[in-house]
C-alpha cells in the first residue's frame, strides 16, 4: 500500500511538461457527475486553450444508443488538489456533434443570460450554501447514527462541536482545504442541525461562475468521500420525519444597489429559497421546501437589507 501512495502522490514536473486534465459533466440525471482523464502537452491556463472531448451518452441517459456521441466543451478550469502540480480540473458543459446544447445542458442558456450586456452591467453576486448529508456507506444511513436507529433529538448538532456531536469534520475540512488549494471561493462550512449534516458556502461569485465553482466543490467533495468511504448526498430529505432537511440558499446581490448612506455600506440582498437558480443547481427540491424541518415554501422570496460599517 505505500507503493501504492507513492505513485499516487507522484510529482511528474520532474520528469514531463505533461499534464493531467480531469473533464468533469453533470450526468444524465442532473445531479450526478462524471468525469474522465486526458494527457495534455503542457500546462493550460484557459478554457479557450483546451481540446474538446466526447464520451458515450448511452451511457449516461444523455444519448440513444443508435447516435451515442457526447461532445463536451470546456469550460471553467481549477487546479487539481489530488494530482497537484500543474494538474487541473475542467468544467465542462454537453453538446450534440452538431453543436447543439443537449437537454441536460442548463449552462448553456444560463451563459447566454450572464453574459448579455444588460446583465453584466449589474455585476450579479452571488452566494451559495450548500448543504449535504454524510452516509455510510453499506447501508446508507447517516454517519455517526447506530445503525437502525436514532441520535438525540435535534439542538446540539448546529456548529457542535464534540465527538458525540460532529461526524465526519475530517471530510469536511480536508473539503475546504481542497477547495481553496484549487481556487474555489469557498467561504465557510459548519455542521447542520441534523446530525451527520454539513454545509459549505461558495462565495461571493460574480455571474455564472457561482455556478462553475459549486459543481467544481461537489465534485472535489464527492471525490474526498470516494477516499473516506463514505457517501454523499444531496437528497433535500435523507430521512423521514422531524430531522431537517438539506437545500442550497442562494444569496443574490446586484451591484447597482450598493449604496453608501451615513457611513453605512448598505446592500439589498435578495434570497431565493428553492427557487428556479436551484432547479440548476439541485433536484427533488420539494422535500426540503416544506413541512416542519424545511427551509421555506417554494418559490418563496426574501428580501433582506443588511449594513456593514465601512
Amino acid at each position: 500500500m505505500s507503493l501504492l501512495s507513492d505513485l499516487i502522490n507522484l510529482d511528474l514536473s520532474d520528469s514531463t511538461e505533461k499534464i493531467i486534465a480531469e473533464y468533469i459533466w453533470i450526468g444524465g440525471s442532473g445531479l450526478d457527475m462524471r468525469s474522465k482523464a486526458r494527457t495534455l502537452p503542457g500546462p493550460v491556463t484557459d478554457p479557450s486553450q483546451l481540446p474538446k472531448w466526447n464520451y458515450d451518452g448511452s451511457s449516461t441517459g444523455q444519448a440513444p444508443g443508435k447516435d451515442s456521441e457526447v461532445i463536451i466543451y470546456p469550460q471553467a478550469i481549477f487546479k487539481d488538489p489530488f494530482r497537484r502540480g500543474n494538474n487541473i480540473l475542467v468544467i465542462c458543459d454537453a453538446y450534440t456533434p452538431a453543436g447543439e446544447p443537449i437537454p441536460t445542458n442548463k449552462r448553456h442558456a444560463a451563459a447566454k443570460v450572464f453574459t448579455h450586456p444588460d446583465v453584466v452591467s449589474e455585476v450579479p453576486w452571488y452566494g451559495i450554501e450548500q448543504e449535504y448529508t454524510l452516509l455510510q456507506k453499506d447501508v446508507k444511513w447517516p454517519l455517526g447514527w447506530p445503525i437502525g436507529g436514532y441520535p438525540g433529538p435535534q439542538g446540539p448538532y448546529y456548529c457542535g462541536i464534540g465527538a458525540d456531536k460532529a461526524w465526519g469534520r475530517d471530510i469536511v475540512d480536508a473539503h475546504y482545504k481542497a477547495c481553496l488549494y484549487a481556487g474555489i471561493n469557498i467561504s465557510g462550512i459548519n455542521g447542520e442541525v441534523m446530525p451527520g449534516q454539513w454545509e459549505f458556502q461558495v462565495g461571493p461569485s460574480v455571474g455564472i461562475s457561482a455556478g462553475d465553482e459549486l459543481w467544481a466543490a461537489r465534485y472535489i467533495l464527492e471525490r474526498i468521500t470516494e477516499i473516506a468511504g463514505v457517501v454523499l448526498s444531496f437528497d433535500p430529505k435523507p430521512i423521514q420525519g422531524d430531522w431537517n432537511g438539506a437545500g442550497a440558499h442562494t444569496n443574490y446581490r446586484k451591484g447597482k444597489d450598493t449604496l453608501r448612506i451615513e457611513g453605512r455600506h448598505q446592500t439589498w440582498t435578495l434570497m431565493l429559497l428553492h427557487r428556479w437558480w436551484q432547479r440548476l443547481l439541485c433536484c427533488g427540491n420539494h422535500e426540503d421546501c416544506c413541512g416542519d424541518d424545511g427551509d421555506g415554501m417554494v418559490w418563496y422570496f426574501e428580501f433582506v437589507m443588511f449594513s456593514l460599517n465601512v
